[in-house]
């Protein structure tokens, strides 16, 4: 079973780095940075680091997991915290984003509050709500 990484990425303006995904007859929606973990990844969070690459030509510093869930297909996804100082999302390679039958990709950066989180699709829901305890409780930017 495939395992999937997410990076909760934090820029220097403490806003988070989010993808919008607009697809065919489905409203548009907001998901983490990350992706699948390879068979030449030598762990997670190397994959996690090399899907940063991909999708928005980034480089992050792993803080800490925040959170492991069961996606939809069964396959486990760990959501790590991450500071990202740059990032170009003009020069990302990921293949995704070569296939015409994805959809439309946009990288937003909204402000690290509940009431931007409230204002955004962020899907899987179960990590719209660890990422809203989170903030309420004061302690995602604590480790950082």
């Amino acid at each position: 079973m495939k395992q999937r990484v997410r990076a909760i990425l934090i820029t220097p303006d403490n806003t988070m780095l989010l993808m919008k995904r607009i697809r065919p007859g489905i409203a548009p929606y907001w998901v983490i940075v990350g992706g699948g973990v390879e068979d030449s990844d030598a762990t997670r969070e190397d994959a996690l680091l090399r899907e940063v690459r991909e999708e928005i030509a980034g480089e992050a510093e792993i803080v800490h997991l925040l959170h492991q869930l069961e996606n939809p297909k069964g396959e486990p996804e760990y959501f790590y915290v991450a500071r990202i100082k740059r990032w170009n999302f003009d020069d990302k390679t990921g293949p995704e984003f070569q296939r015409d039958d994805r959809g439309e990709y946009f990288l937003d950066e909204i402000p690290l509050t509940t009431e931007a989180l409230a204002d955004v699709n962020l899907l899987p829901e179960e990590i719209t709500h660890v990422l809203r305890a989170a903030l309420e409780r004061g302690d995602l930017l604590t480790a950082l």
